[in-house]
């Protein structure tokens, strides 16, 4: 969005607030709110467009590609404007040798407004695929192979990503779930349950899941794939579903995993973490780890808690 669409709206909180020399203007927002100023940076293909999209639809006041010596005037305006509170910018690589001066840049407009820095990334192999599927540049330009840029671009935004209030790795997303993500963490009513909780079922046999936070095994349970009928099956098939559940230690320990969940959640909230990927793994991902993966994720869901299940080595 053009830093002018609406530039009247600041200029007239601007003249409002400097009629007196006397006083200076707070960053208050018309509810009794203090302003909010969102930075969004971070690796060039991990969705910051997507991001500040979301934002926009907060009601935000969104900045694109914004001089980074312009951020305090900005924060200046905005605190001193009647109309506008709650605002969020992208700054990236494509500032060039400018950018290396945000991080003095935030220290001194947070004594303005209160600001958070959200820095944005990605695995390497996802952000080359988005620039294949995109077919776009990278803003370090085209003398360099894409890959080469990253390396440089991840090189160049290190001290910037140490600022960060939240660093959001964006591999697991697709755009869709990525603004969902944001609305529901920066909508104004917060709830104290705002993360993302992936439940996910694999077989070990085809590997252990890379970007697991916790990973339980579930090998212990009697196997429905000695049975013939359920073979072709899976764990979310109500047969197969009904003969797992049908042992005593299923229940036993869909009940401890969700209570011990429940309660770690709150801790992992309070420490920051916006998402947290639960793997839950049997021989070949398709009977046990689906449906655990299934009951452990409706038990959360019914705490509150938002979820996504996912089946990564499972056939249907």
């Amino acid at each position: 969005m053009a830093l002018s669409k609406r530039k009247e709206k600041l200029k007239t909180g601007s003249k409002k607030a400097t009629g007196s020399k006397k006083t200076a203007a707070k960053p208050v927002a018309t509810d009794g709110r203090p302003g909010e100023l969102v930075i969004i940076t971070g690796m060039s293909g991990s969705g910051k467009a997507s991001v500040l999209k979301a934002f926009e639809d907060l009601g935000f006041y969104c900045v694109d590609n914004l001089p980074v010596e312009l951020i305090p005037r900005f924060a200046e305006l905005v605190g001193q404007s009647s109309e506008i509170n709650r605002t969020a910018l992208v700054v990236d690589v494509r500032e060039g040798t400018q950018l290396g001066s945000l991080p003095a840049i935030v220290k001194s407009v947070k004594r303005l407004l209160p600001t958070k820095v959200i820095f944005l990334e990605a695995d390497e192999s996802i952000l080359l695929r988005r620039f294949s599927e995109t077919r776009r540049p990278h803003p370090l330009g085209t003398d360099a192979p894409v890959k080469a840029s990253l390396i440089a671009e991840r090189r160049h935004l290190r001290s910037i990503r140490a600022i960060a209030d939240l660093v959001i790795d964006t591999s697991r997303f697709n755009v869709h779930e990525l603004r969902s993500h944001i609305t529901n963490r920066f909508r104004k009513h917060e709830t104290d349950k705002n993360i993302l909780v992936s439940c996910v079922s694999f077989g070990f046999k085809h590997g252990v899941p890379d970007d697991a936070d916790l990973l339980f095994d579930v090998r212990f349970l009697p196997n429905p794939h000695f049975v013939p009928e359920f073979r072709p099956l899976t764990g979310r098939d109500p047969k197969v579903a009904r003969y797992i559940r049908s042992f005593p230690q299923t229940k036993e320990f869909i009940r401890r995993i969700s209570e011990l969940l429940i309660y770690l959640l709150p801790h992992y909230i309070q420490e920051g973490k916006s998402y947290l990927t639960i793997a839950f793994g049997c021989t070949g991902g398709q009977h046990r780890s689906v449906m655990i993966a299934e009951e452990v994720g409706k038990r959360l869901r019914k705490a509150k808690y938002r979820v996504k299940v996912a089946h990564r080595d499972s056939p249907n």
